[in-house]
């Protein structure tokens, strides 16, 4: 145990070193994890009754595909602990979320199921309905302690078309919240205002409203820790959803200094609290060595969708949150958060569970964030329900067995697309038809639409035939709104 602690106080150590040579540090330096107690021999022994895995899911907020250094793409993003996650399993580069906006993507996510099967096609039309079952309803059957952190988003909001948010009742709101959704402990909340079933100490608590004023990063990671110490013994689920690097721009002085050099000020906050997450994935990490429970433990990492760029990505004032860009970037893919082009929903994508997933695996298969249910369920050796749209990933990744090839499917407001193997067809509204291969090292900078009609046709068919399966049938042929039409306009001029 002392010899794993060290290895990993060696490894942090060197990341931060590299993390200072990419950046100049200042007074302030990536902070080392919190240390933790050494588990008893008891506890040890209870443990060992049952060796099913862990399985935590990190969920980020609109941060876009550029933003984990490990992808090798820009300079000025510093991530040690989560290019380590990377290093001890698998970054998958063709990772995908379900939709370029939060609510349906957390509903794919939660459900494993493609979240216009049951009508969530966007924040419209929230709360997600009672009638669907979470993957924390299926683990908690199957006896995991279930937790879950942060943003949740699927409950009835400003957005939800068919409610009148200023006169629901609490009553009519609470059946939506996570604590009736399968979760156990829940510590929900966004910034200053958290619904919570545990505090921070552990201690269990009756559900209800409550004031916290830390920093609303730090307080995600300080409840995921809570959690895991509540149910070291057992095995759990804990899905830790945190709030950034969406807006409002918040970071500290202390996760600001460590960007002195950034030249936009969005950028430098952005950066900042995509630092604030990475501190707290290394702590979460230590956490489970301290326990011994790394080993077995399985963790995704993914955002939930790409990073809204307000097209020309203008450095207004923090204060202004009304689409505008939230200091992340997704190059080198075109577009940005609602649209479906890769920069709407192609996203940082990590699988780690060491002994079970070999290292430095770096993998180009297409898979999407419906796989984590799928995944989760076969790792607690649970039979995947036929209902659920995603793959159990882990004999590609352990490499027993080749994950067949498959479409995977979008719509969203006026557009539409579909992914299989090498090839992306995407029709937004009645006006733009796009095919592309995406081989290439620029994807979706060609449209190849006329020189393969027949890969064409055949993709657009099995899109259509989709369609016509949920709950809003069919695809959109009218011309995009003036929010799709700007983004097409400036993303595709050609076309």
């Amino acid at each position: 145990m002392y010899m794993q602690l060290l290895s990993s106080s060696v490894r942090i150590l060197s990341a931060i070193a590299m993390a200072c040579a990419l950046i100049s540090c200042g007074e302030s330096t990536i902070s080392l994890p919190a240390e933790f107690p050494e588990p008893t021999e008891s506890q040890a022994e209870t443990r060992d009754t049952d060796d099913r895995p862990n399985i935590i899911v990190v969920f980020t907020d609109d941060q876009g595909y550029a933003d984990l250094s490990a992808q090798g793409v820009l300079g000025d993003i510093v991530t040690p602990h989560l290019d380590q996650l990377a290093a001890d399993g698998a970054r998958m580069t063709s990772g995908y979320a379900t939709a370029p906006q939060c609510t349906p993507s957390r509903a794919g996510l939660m459900t494993g199921r493609y979240q216009q099967r049951f009508g969530l096609d966007d924040n419209r039309y929230t709360p997600m309905p009672l009638s669907e079952t979470t993957i924390a309803d299926r683990l908690k059957a199957a006896g995991y302690a279930t937790g879950m952190v942060g943003k949740w988003h699927l409950e009835i909001d400003q957005n939800s078309q068919d409610y009148d948010n200023s006169t629901i009742t609490s009553a009519e709101r609470t059946p939506f919240f996570p604590n009736e959704r399968g979760f156990d402990d829940v510590y929900y909340g966004y910034r200053n205002t958290w619904w919570t079933t545990f505090d921070l100490e552990g201690n269990t608590l009756p559900p209800k409203h409550r004031k916290n004023t830390d920093y609303r990063l730090d307080a995600s990671t300080d409840a995921g820790i809570a959690f895991i110490e509540r149910h070291k013994q057992h095995p759990f689920f804990l899905y830790l959803a945190y709030f950034a690097p969406h807006v409002p721009l918040e970071a500290t002085d202390d996760y600001l200094a460590r960007f002195p050099n950034a030249a936009e000020t969005r950028r430098k906050y952005g950066l900042a609290m995509m630092s604030a997450i990475d501190d707290g994935i290394g702590r979460i990490r230590e956490k489970l060595a301290a326990d011994q429970l790394s080993d077995n433990t399985m963790i995704f990492f993914i955002s939930d969708n790409g990073a809204p760029l307000g097209i020309h990505k203008l450095d207004l004032p923090i204060d202004n949150n009304g689409g505008a860009w939230d200091g992340s970037l997704n190059d080198p893919m075109v577009g940005e958060k609602g649209m479906l082009s890769e920069g709407g929903i192609r996203v940082p994508y990590i699988v780690t569970w060491p002994g079970k997933i070999p290292t430095g695996i770096v993998s180009d298969t297409p898979v999407t964030t419906l796989d984590v249910a799928s995944t989760s369920m076969a790792a607690a050796g649970l039979e995947i329900p036929t209902e659920l749209d995603g793959a159990d990933l882990l004999p590609e990744l352990s490499g027993d067995a080749m994950l067949e090839e498959r479409s995977i499917y979008w719509r969203f407001w006026n557009q539409a697309a579909i992914r299989k193997g090498e090839w992306k067809y995407l029709k937004a509204g009645s006006d733009y038809e796009f095919l592309f291969n995406m081989n290439t090292p620029t994807p979706e900078t060609e449209n190849v639409l006329d020189a393969y009609p027949g890969i064409a046709e055949e993709l657009r068919q099995d899109l259509n035939s989709w369609s016509q399966e949920l709950q809003r049938p069919g695809l959109s042929d009218v011309p995009l709104n003036n929010q799709e039409e700007d983004w097409y306009n400036h993303y595709f001029p050609a076309n």
